[in-house]
């Protein structure tokens, strides 16, 4: 009987030793689940909010393209603008003291789409056509840039008093600025930004639209006084 209860005792010892081993083994591998799980996680939101877009929708993809670009630029144009102003300063009285000046000044502006005013329902997709059609809304202007640094300048008169000078400068500065404006918003040069701008907007659609499965997708882009798109 003394045999049988030290065999007993002598094969439940074992037992009684590796249940804390196997609590311990457990507890360490916890912390390692936890950070996988965070990190799959991590990946996964990451994974929706930038790279994630639906099978299928051909405008959201569209769209997706233009958000990454907020806005656009699309024709830049460089000119020069010619100002003239005249001065007349009198001597006792007598307005003998007349000066002329002037000024060649390059000028700069700049046509852009502003990109995030759009919405869905300024694209429509023609499934059977293969036809992404594309509302664009009017070309904004930037204010003219005046390269006063680089103007030419020329000035007439016996004698130019320094007042005469900086109001001359002061007045060709204010005609060029008017006249470079005018200039922006010339017809032609608008028609060309328009032109310009609605081939920026197929290419940058249309290979955007290829890389996300679509295939050789045909892009028609107006703008919103437009009746076709082209």
């Amino acid at each position: 009987m003394a045999d049988q209860l030290k065999t007993a005792s002598t094969l439940e010892t074992p037992v009684t030793r590796d249940a804390p081993v196997a609590g311990r083994s457990r507890l360490k591998g916890a912390p390692w689940l936890v950070v996988f799980i965070l990190l799959a996680a991590t990946i996964w939101l990451a994974w929706r909010a930038f790279l994630y877009q639906e099978e299928g929708d051909p405008v959201g993809s569209a769209m997706l393209a233009f958000e990454r670009q907020n806005a656009l630029t699309v024709f830049s144009s460089r000119f020069e603008v010619v100002a003239e102003s005249e001065d007349t300063r009198g001597v006792m009285g007598l307005p003998v003291l007349r000066s002329r000046q002037a000024t060649i000044i390059p000028a700069s502006v700049e046509y852009r789409l502003d990109l995030s005013a759009m919405d869905r329902g300024d694209f429509a997709w023609d499934a059977e056509a293969e036809t992404l059609n594309v509302t664009l809304p009017q070309i904004q202007t930037t204010t003219p840039n005046l390269d006063e640094a680089r103007a030419r300048v020329f000035t007439e008169g016996a004698w130019v008093t320094r007042d005469a000078s900086q109001d001359l400068a002061q007045n060709n500065s204010r005609q060029a600025a008017a006249k470079a404006s005018a200039f922006a918003r010339n017809p032609e040069v608008l028609a060309l930004a328009r032109e310009a701008a609605k081939a920026a907007v197929r290419q940058n659609l249309a290979i955007p639209m290829q890389v996300a499965g679509y295939g050789d997708v045909r892009v028609l882009v107006r703008f919103e006084d437009e009746a076709e798109a082209s």
